[in-house]
């Protein structure tokens, strides 16, 4: 089974879907990542601002960091980064997931709900 890690940058909650301005980059991303797991990719998400001991426990997360805080996000997909800087498009996760993308399948964002603790997303 394939793994797909995230290191996000510090944010509000674990997906960064929360609060009153909700990034719709960020609302696709976490529909994207839903829609991974559901083709039998395990999916570990991290968030700096919460879990810092898994960037520090991932010597390539560190050494891409060190080219500045705007590498953030890091992908990596069993153990290699294969992208920084930004949020892969669902098209780009299935190609690099080599899961097929039907044409009829078009991404899914539910509106509300970052699955924070009540009063916790700001």
């Amino acid at each position: 089974m394939m793994k797909l890690e995230i290191f996000d940058p510090a944010m509000c909650c674990s997906t960064g879907v929360c609060g009153v301005d909700v990034d719709p980059v960020l609302a696709q991303f976490a529909a994207d990542l839903k829609w991974v797991e559901g083709h039998g990719v395990t999916v570990a998400r991290y968030n700096l601002g919460q879990e810092p001991q898994a960037f520090a426990a991932n010597p390539a997360v560190v050494k891409e960091m060190e080219g500045g805080m705007d590498r953030l996000p890091i992908v990596v997909i069993d153990g290699r980064i294969v992208s920084s800087g930004m949020y892969p498009s669902r098209q780009q996760l299935a190609q690099k997931l080599n899961i097929a993308l039907s044409t009829q399948e078009k991404p899914r964002v539910k509106a509300g709900g970052c699955g924070c603790a009540p009063g916790s997303c700001g």
